[in-house]
């Protein structure tokens, strides 16, 4: 199939930016959409252009690494699917394709389509793990875990901290990636001595990148892991706690 690609192309973060077209033509119909690109660098390669700068590593929907905007949409057409994932089957023969890094004040443009994801890591550094006393490990199956608490823990977890919530929202906010990493903690039994103060943390950290939620619901929907905007409830629960508690203490 032939297709024609309007890609986003930028230098450097202090470079102007700008869309470029180029053909992709006799792409197999079973080529993913990274594949694609893959096979339009080569090209580019050949004529000695440039490639086109992405972030890509496991291609299976589990690292979070390919976020890209895709006719507008985080992560292309398709719910609940990483981009890596969409496949060219789900276009027609010339159609036209836009392809854009995530737009959002957290997430600083590096290079065409990539952009700096570091925020998250702080982010998850400042409350995702769990404070043990000195001395052997536990073990695990002495802590009993009621299987739906673990169910609603393991929803959580699913989160591959793409940044595809931050991207559709609005606000450019980051609640729903940080809700999901403090929520897999604070469910289970072993995140019960640092609950609040992980939600006041995390919270802390997240609000130096990125604006507020205002529940618009497009987080959830751009979700490639279909994360739930019930987890930002609990986040905001626990945090107002924790500042209630701050408060009394002090």
């Amino acid at each position: 199939m032939d297709l024609t690609l309007r890609v986003w192309r930028q230098a450097s973060p202090d470079a102007p930016g700008r869309f470029e077209t180029y053909p992709a033509n006799d792409i197999d119909e079973h080529a993913s959409l990274l594949e694609m690109l893959d096979i339009v660098n080569d090209r580019l390669l050949e004529q000695g252009i440039e490639p086109i700068a992405f972030d890509s590593d496991c291609r299976e929907g589990i690292c979070g690494t390919c976020g890209l905007m895709v006719d507008g949409r985080a992560h292309g057409p398709m719910e609940n699917t990483a981009v890596c994932q969409v496949h060219m089957f789900n276009y027609s023969d010339g159609d036209t394709i836009t392809i854009e890094p995530w737009r959002a004040r957290g997430f600083p443009l590096l290079k065409d389509l990539i952009v700096d994801r570091s925020a998250f890591d702080e982010i998850i550094a400042a409350g995702g793990y769990i404070s043990i006393s000195a001395g052997s490990a536990p073990e695990a199956n002495l802590t009993p875990v009621p299987k739906p608490v673990a169910d609603r823990a393991f929803d959580a977890a699913a989160c591959i901290g793409c940044g595809a919530c931050v991207a559709a929202c609005p606000n450019g906010a980051a609640q729903l990636f940080a809700s999901a990493k403090v929520a897999q903690l604070n469910l289970l039994p072993q995140g019960q001595p640092e609950r609040f103060d992980r939600a006041e943390r995390v919270v802390g950290v997240m609000e130096e990148y990125f604006g507020s939620c205002t529940n618009y619901g497009e987080c959830q929907v751009a979700c490639p892991k279909d994360i739930s905007i019930d987890f930002i409830a609990m986040l905001n629960k626990d945090y107002r706690r924790a500042k209630f508690s701050t408060r009394k203490a002090s």
